[in-house]
């Protein structure tokens, strides 16, 4: 879907402790490689976000997460091949890979994997083919669900907003879960449905 020239100015902006918008198939993102603190400092200073509040980290595939958990419990597992790629955050003990300026100094991490293929091919093109993501909003505001929307809330302020291709997000959030001692914990409501 997004041609190589593309792929290549997002992959540079990243590798440079760049900050990029996206789609997802919930609302829209904004993201950097989650080896970078200077640019995860930067996601919070654009959202005005509360330091406690950890960022998630999403792929186009599980398989590229797992190595920022802990282990996969037989209940993660369940949901994870029900519900991925999807609208479900899953949050698990995480691994000495994940920093703690991403989890804000918590134990655990949210892993998603979007359905979306533009956020996937962007995830494709970037090494470690994860990002680590909040949504595209000032904090308190709500989540930007439209290109124009992404330019207009914080558009001057990342490196660059890739385009949606006709893939728009549906509006309506992830349902944020934990799976602990094979017990599911709902944080969140949303388009998923435990």
């Amino acid at each position: 879907m997004l041609e190589e020239e593309e792929k290549l100015k997002i992959k540079n902006i990243l590798q440079s402790d760049g900050v990029i918008a996206f789609v997802t198939d919930t609302v829209w993102g904004i993201g950097c490689l989650p080896e970078s603190e200077k640019a995860v400092k930067r996601i919070y200073e654009i959202k005005h976000r509360d330091a406690k509040k950890p960022l998630i980290l999403m792929s186009y595939d599980i398989y590229p997460l797992l190595k920022y958990v802990d282990n996969i419990s037989k209940t993660a597992h369940k949901l994870i091949k029900q519900h991925f790629p999807g609208a479900l955050t899953l949050v698990m003990n995480k691994s000495s890979e994940t920093k703690d300026f991403i989890t804000s100094n918590m134990p655990t991490v949210g892993i998603r994997v979007p359905d979306n293929e533009v956020f996937a091919d962007i995830c494709k093109a970037v090494h470690g083919h994860v990002l680590a993501t909040t949504s595209a909003n000032l904090s308190s505001q709500p989540a930007a669900l439209t290109y124009q929307e992404t330019l207009d809330y914080i558009g001057s302020q990342v490196d660059y907003v890739v385009k949606d291709y006709g893939l728009s997000a549906k509006g309506r959030a992830s349902t944020v879960a934990g799976v602990f001692d094979e017990e599911i914990k709902t944080f969140r409501q949303g388009d998923v449905i435990l």
